[in-house]
């Protein structure tokens, strides 16, 4: 007996009401469904010249502190002030600096790396807004999809602080969260920056979430809360160290393969 398939809504306003509306129309044809097989393939190459591009540009950054953050809060703003000297923590402990690359608390960070000398990158997403990186960085790598940028917040850090954000930030913290707690990362440390932005939400994490065993508590006991940018880096500096004995090895780029250092 044949089988019915469900298909998606073919007006627009039907279209939007489904969630599957961008402002970019390639980014809304490859993420409405299934497309030809030539397509999807063409697609997939993309993606993976973009992983390749990231590779390649980030590979001798050396062990990387990422920070997460809003792209919202202004240089005036005070917790701008407290990302900068967090960025400046980093650098001073000999780890470069990684943001997303944009403004707000992620220029903080950076800026605050070349304060003390330091490396500073950031990983940019091309947005609608068209998203520009911020004036302090070392070097950067513009992406196009979110979840290719991701990977490489992630791939070549040893330590992660979440500044105070919004849904962006909370999406990196808890992938970051969820990696660790499924094991497809080691427990690098991670740091929530910001003692009262981030108490309400700990408190949600405690009651509701841990009460009814959606987590355990070792998930929350892993997270440092604290307003002291030394503290953190201090932290992470020390569970690096301690727990998995890294130590700072140059590698030499490969002139053959157009490598370059930062």
């Amino acid at each position: 007996m044949p089988v019915d398939n469900l298909t998606k809504p073919q007006s627009p306003e039907a279209d939007a009401q489904w969630g599957r509306h961008t402002p970019i129309a390639e980014e809304e044809v490859f993420l409405e469904g299934p497309h030809s097989r030539g397509y999807e393939l063409f697609r997939a190459l993309r993606i993976f010249r973009e992983l390749i591009h990231g590779f390649r540009a980030l590979h001798f950054v050396g062990p990387c502190i990422t920070v997460f953050g809003s792209a919202r809060f202004k240089e005036t703003h005070p917790y701008y002030q407290l990302t900068r000297q967090l960025g400046a923590e980093i650098a001073k402990a000999k780890f470069t600096v990684m943001t997303g690359g944009g403004p707000g608390l992620m220029e903080a960070a950076n800026r605050g790396a070349q304060d003390a000398h330091g490396i500073s990158v950031g990983c940019n997403i091309i947005l609608p807004q068209e998203q520009q990186p911020n004036p302090y960085l070392d070097r950067w790598v513009d992406f196009r999809y979110f979840f290719v940028r991701k990977v490489m917040l992630v791939k070549y850090s040893y330590g992660f602080v979440a500044t105070p954000g919004g849904f962006g930030t909370l999406d990196e913290l808890f992938e970051v969260a969820t990696l660790i707690q499924t094991g497809k990362i080691k427990g690098f440390p991670v740091v929530l920056l910001g003692v009262e932005y981030w108490t309400p939400l700990l408190d949600f994490l405690r009651t509701p979430v841990l009460k009814n065993a959606a987590i355990d508590q070792r998930d929350l006991d892993q997270l440092l809360v604290t307003d002291s940018p030394a503290e953190a880096v201090e932290f992470i500096k020390n569970s690096v160290m301690g727990r998995f004995g890294l130590k700072y090895v140059r590698r030499r780029p490969q002139k053959i393969l157009f490598e370059e250092s930062v």
